[in-house]
C-alpha cells in the first residue's frame, strides 16, 4: 500500500490536515528567509554608521540604512533620527522599533502553535468517527458481521490519528525552530543597539 492509497482511506478529514501541512511548510519557508535575512549582518555596516556619526553626516547613515532594509538597520534609522535628544530617548526608540521588527518577525507563528495542538485532535476526531461509522457498519450487517468488517473500519479510522500526529509534530518542530531563529535574531539587534549607543557615548577626539 502506497501513501496515497492511505491518505485516501483516511477520509474527508484528512482534507483539512492536508490544508494545515501546506500552511505549515508555507509559513516555515517564508518565515525562515525572513528570519535569516534579519540575523545576516553585513560587518562593514556598523563601521560605516560609526564613521558617518564621527563626520556629522547623518545624511548619509540614515541613506545607508535605508539601502541596507534589515530589521537591524531601520531600526539603526530610528536612533539616528533621535540624536541630539537625550539618550534614553534615543534608547527608548530604538527599543521600540526593535520590538516592532521582532514582532513582524513572528507572524504566523500563531498558525503553527495551532496546528501542532490541533493537528492531532482532528486526526483523534476523525478516528473516533471511523471507528462510530465502523461498529454502525457492524451493526448493520446482522449475521453477516464479521472481524474483517470490523478491522477494517477501524484501520481506515486509525490512519486519520496518524496524519494529525504526524502534521501536529512537523508544525511542533517547526514552531520551536523558528522561536529559536527569532530569540537569535532578537540577540542580534540587541548587540547592534548596545554598539550603536556606544558609538554615541564615546569621546570624538
Amino acid at each position: 500500500m502506497n501513501l496515497w492509497n492511505l491518505v485516501i482511506e483516511g477520509g474527508y478529514i484528512m482534507i483539512p490536515l492536508f490544508l494545515l501541512l501546506l500552511t505549515v511548510i508555507y509559513i516555515f519557508v517564508e518565515r525562515l528567509l525572513s528570519i535569516n535575512r534579519a540575523i545576516t549582518r553585513d560587518p562593514s555596516f556598523m563601521k560605516r554608521i560609526r564613521d558617518y556619526v564621527y563626520e556629522g553626516d547623518l545624511e548619509s547613515a540614515a541613506s545607508l540604512c535605508k539601502r541596507t532594509d534589515s530589521p537591524t538597520s531601520r531600526m539603526i534609522l530610528k536612533g539616528i533620527s533621535r540624536i541630539g535628544r537625550p539618550v534614553g530617548d534615543v534608547l527608548t526608540s530604538m527599543e521600540n522599533a526593535g520590538n516592532l521588527e521582532i514582532a513582524n518577525l513572528g507572524k504566523g507563528m500563531t498558525w503553527l502553535s495551532t496546528t501542532a495542538a490541533g493537528a492531532p485532535m482532528l486526526g483523534f476526531l476523525g478516528t473516533v468517527v471511523g471507528m462510530i461509522e465502523a461498529f454502525y457498519a457492524l451493526s448493520q450487517a446482522g449475521n453477516a458481521a464479521n472481524v474483517t468488517l470490523l478491522s477494517g473500519g477501524i484501520y481506515q479510522a486509525l490512519v486519520t490519528t496518524v496524519a494529525g500526529l504526524i502534521v501536529g509534530i512537523i508544525a511542533l518542530f517547526a514552531y520551536n525552530y523558528l522561536s529559536a531563529q527569532i530569540n537569535h535574531a532578537a540577540n542580534t539587534m540587541e548587540a547592534a543597539t548596545m554598539e550603536f549607543m556606544d558609538l554615541l557615548n564615546e569621546p570624538t577626539a
